[in-house]
């Protein structure tokens, strides 16, 4: 199994190093410091408090590897549009493509039977350029759970979590989604294939697309945000709105809300990606989070007043700040 992890960050650095671990010939697009750290000194992973080290290829250019079995793209939803010309050299006839990305994936509505199907959204995909380029045919569906952070060039701390889920858009366990499940468990993570990979989607996205935003706006971790009565209140609203217009569409919860929101404040003083980005001036993920749920709603005809809010108030202070909007071919013009 030969696999390349597009994006050796936080994440794909976790699942690059383990699969390495594992016996896969696993290879890694990188750029910068990191990339350079990587070439010299290999990628180190630090988990449960011992170092893990990878020599493995790594490359800024993807005509360096070549055409792969698996292509995992481990970078934000709004990195991954802009790339996704740069990583056609990794795809050949038989390439699968895994988003292992937070929000709605670009090929949410692909093969979805129903009215809505092959619908494709503009707020992750604008122009459907991933559609057209990769192909929806390629696409396995990620729910990803770890926490990691880039510590240094080169070097990644795991925080929490093992656990990636994997699906097919058209929910058949097929060779290929199991083939790749069995690698992640012998790299001792763990992985359920899901024969609705939406649902799992749907249940990571219910919490970021509340917590992400608020604890952006209001600079509070998420122990603060879950428990707080103010964003408390705002949260269950959007979560409220989410749910009825996911399950106008087949979604199944199975979860409800409570225990949702109070599984978010006993992960503690956590710091959630959107606010880490801002404080960095990194460009804020908040289309596939957020603006996909907003569209999706207008779709299906549900109103969402409250997250139309806080998108609404998201969007201008990432304005102000310079890290929004995200597709950089279309700043100024999309939104």
């Amino acid at each position: 199994m030969k696999v390349c992890v597009y994006g050796a960050g936080a994440i794909g650095a976790h699942l690059a190093v383990l699969l390495h671990g594992a016996g896969v010939d696993v290879s890694v697009i990188a750029r910068g410091p990191h990339l350079e750290a990587i070439k010299e000194n290999g990628l180190k992973l630090i988990i449960g408090g011992q170092e893990k080290l990878a020599r493995l290829p790594a490359a800024k250019d993807p005509t360096d590897l070549g055409p792969q079995d698996y292509v995992i793209v481990a970078v934000k939803s709004h990195q991954a549009w802009d790339a996704a010309e740069h990583m056609l050299p990794l795809l050949g006839p038989e390439t699968h493509v895994v988003t292992a990305q937070n929000g709605v994936p670009w090929w949410y509505f692909y093969g979805l039977k129903g009215p809505w199907e092959n619908k494709q959204l503009d707020s992750v995909d604008p122009e459907a350029r991933q559609w057209n380029l990769i192909g929806p045919q390629r696409a396995i569906g990620c729910t990803v759970y770890p926490a990691a952070e880039i510590t240094q060039p080169g070097v990644i701390t795991h925080t929490y979590g093992d656990r990636y889920n994997l699906g097919e858009p058209s929910g058949e366990k097929s060779q290929r989604v199991m083939a790749l499940a069995a690698a992640l468990e012998a790299a001792d993570l763990k992985c359920r294939v899901y024969d609705q990979i939406r649902d799992d989607i749907w249940l990571k996205l219910w919490g970021n697309l509340c917590f992400n935003p608020i604890s952006a706006l209001t600079h509070a971790t998420l122990d603060i945000v879950a428990t707080d009565p103010g964003t408390r209140r705002i949260a269950h609203a959007m979560m409220t709105e989410a749910e009825t217009l996911a399950r106008k569409m087949g979604i199944d919860f199975r979860v409800d809300i409570e225990r949702r929101i109070n599984g978010a404040a006993s992960v503690g003083a956590h710091r959630t990606s959107m606010l880490q980005d801002l404080e960095k001036g990194r460009k804020l993920e908040l289309d596939a989070l957020l603006t996909a749920v907003q569209e999706m709603g207008r779709l299906v005809e549900v109103p969402t007043p409250m997250i139309d809010t806080v998108l609404a108030l998201t969007q201008q202070m990432g304005r102000f700040a310079g890290v929004y909007p995200v597709f950089p071919e279309l700043e100024g013009g999309m939104i």
